[in-house]
């Protein structure tokens, strides 16, 4: 017959019974998975952390108040480019542009060295608009009663246009170098007319250019170039 522990046993077994049961949770504690805190984990000093992020890396989001105060150059910018192109539609609008003749414009004649017995007619925009040299001169010496041909080679693609204080130009065949034009005179006074939108008509105030003291000669080949936009182009032919 097996002798029962008596109280005295039982209190000697208890520490070891005590210290089994903790050993045994934290092996349980390990084996199902539960988290091992293990050691503290730093804490980000905030002089750490980089200009525009978190503490996480990620960039850092704008309140509205700086996303207002951000873009707001910028939209002015956005505002400012689109008003100024439209401004420069505007202005070159057909309905905007007014034709050069004498009262928005200065014109000179000046014979030139080469091409032989040539005039170059040079038109300056004196005013605050583009405007349109249509078609070409027609020229008027002294008070003859005709008027010099175009020369239609010479006719441009479009219509010469100048801005505020650019030029255009016209190159005058004044005689023919062989000698070959009849009616020849000495002119003294040259004035010069504007056509309009449609050849032949009216564009408005005419021009009277000086010319050299002694005078210009001409004949019967006189001839005028279409209006160029460029010296070289009046002259070339």
């Amino acid at each position: 017959m097996r002798t029962l522990p008596t109280r005295r046993t039982a209190r000697l077994f208890a520490p070891a019974i005590a210290a089994l049961a903790a050993l045994s949770l934290t092996a349980c504690e390990d084996g199902t998975g539960t988290k091992d805190e293990g050691a503290s984990a730093p804490v980000s000093s905030p002089a750490a952390a980089q200009p525009g992020k978190t503490d996480s890396g990620r960039p850092a989001t704008s309140t509205p108040d700086e996303k207002a105060e951000g873009t707001k150059g910028t939209e002015g910018d956005d505002k400012a480019a689109p008003g100024d192109a439209n401004a420069s539609d505007s202005a070159a609008a057909p309905e905007n542009r007014v034709l050069c003749n004498g009262s928005n414009t200065k014109v000179t004649a000046q014979p030139v060295p080469r091409p032989l017995n040539h005039m170059l007619i040079t038109v300056t925009n004196t005013g605050s608009k583009l405007c349109d040299l249509t078609y070409y001169p027609v020229l008027r010496f002294d008070e003859m009663q005709w008027a010099p041909t175009a020369a239609k080679e010479t006719q441009p693609q479009a219509v010469t246009t100048l801005a505020p204080g650019e030029s255009g130009y016209a190159g005058v065949l004044l005689a023919a170098a062989d000698g070959s034009g009849d009616g020849g005179a000495t002119a003294k006074k040259l004035t010069v007319a504007f056509q309009g939108r449609t050849p032949n008509s009216d564009g408005g105030a005419t021009a009277t250019p000086p010319l050299p003291a002694k005078g210009v000669y001409y004949d019967s080949s006189l001839t005028v170039t279409y209006w160029q936009q460029s010296m070289d182009d009046a002259l070339a032919w």
